[in-house]
């Protein structure tokens, strides 16, 4: 069985680019979907996040609401 590509980068420091990626994507872009494009696993783009003060959490926005 293949080893999921997030592994590499397990443990690894954050380049500042992925910081920023990860302040681009967040609470627009599901978690686990982050830790693939970031190739990190899930529990470290959280962790990253909270020690960065960031919120995951999505923007409750309903699909029907007019913009103004």
């Amino acid at each position: 069985m293949a080893k999921p590509k997030y592994i590499a980068k397990s443990g690894r420091p954050w380049a500042p680019a992925e910081v920023r990626q990860l302040k681009s994507m967040g609470g627009r872009v599901p978690t686990r979907v982050i830790g693939l494009k970031l190739q990190r696993p899930v529990a470290g783009v959280q962790a990253k996040a909270q020690e960065i003060g960031m919120s995951l959490k999505p923007v409750n926005k309903s699909p029907r609401s007019k913009l103004k």
